[in-house]
């Protein structure tokens, strides 16, 4: 399945949370439903990065998204200047390598809680009012890491993974409701989470297309799937049944 182009026009009047919006991917879709006429409200802990996008239209709330009270910030803040809640992007998110011997029981915690709890607790804080208007969508922000696996990366693999389960049985829960879950997958992005710059990939607004899309989808439009620029991506399907590589086997770096 592909994606049809939506047109700036279809978000315009919406209104939007994005986690994560300080900076990378999350900034690049805050500032973009800004753009085209969207009420976005931008979560992080990252303040100064934040008040960056003030200028662009994005109110924000600094706070920590693996914390309930901010999201339900960040809702009552959407409902104070819009009066309803169109779209809530799961994006806040970031790497922690480490293989399973020198990897902190913290950083593995932390990020399965931002990867996974944040957006539990975004979904439970939007789903009430979405539902009372019979619409909405929820976009998460997944990533191939969760099939690849990744050795030395998985609090991030395991993050993104339990993110996808989430999304699927979400989805079907809501799916009565107007509300629509879906999966996106940006694809590899000259973002903070490398630790150095990679002007080699893509660049953080290229993804926007693709969010888009998914927050301006039509009733009865795809509802628990995962898509990567404007595709359908069949996430774990490539990888079930495969094996790990054997002991002595060449690892690809």
């Amino acid at each position: 399945m592909q994606l049809e182009v939506a047109s700036k026009e279809a978000i315009a009047g919406r209104s939007v949370i994005v986690t994560g919006a300080a900076s990378g991917i999350g900034r690049a879709l805050a500032s973009g439903f800004a753009r085209d006429g969207a009420f976005v409200v931008g979560v992080d802990t990252n303040g100064e990065g934040l008040s960056e996008l003030a200028g662009e239209g994005v109110r924000a709330v600094v706070g920590d998204v693996t914390e309930p009270a901010t999201l339900r910030a960040a809702v009552d803040l959407v409902l104070e200047g819009s009066g309803r809640i169109d779209v809530l992007v799961n994006n806040a998110g970031f790497g922690a390598p480490g293989t399973i011997e020198t990897l902190a029981e913290e950083a593995f915690r932390s990020t399965i809680a931002v990867h996974l709890f944040a957006a539990f607790y975004g979904i439970k804080a939007v789903v009430p009012q979405m539902r009372r208007q019979g619409h909405g969508r929820i976009v998460n922000v997944l990533s191939r890491a969760a099939e690849a696996c990744s050795a030395a990366n998985s609090a991030y693999s395991a993050g993104k993974a339990a993110l996808w389960a989430l999304t699927r049985s979400v989805a079907g829960e809501l799916i009565d409701d107007g509300v629509l879950v879906n999966g996106l997958i940006p694809g590899m992005t000259n973002t903070g989470i490398w630790g150095r710059p990679r002007p080699e990939l893509q660049a953080p607004d290229e993804v926007y297309p693709t969010a888009l899309a998914l927050a301006t989808l039509p009733q009865g439009g795809p509802n628990g799937r995962v898509f990567w620029d404007m595709r359908e991506y069949p996430l774990f399907e490539r990888t079930i049944g495969q094996g790990v590589p054997m002991a002595g086997a060449q690892r690809e770096e």
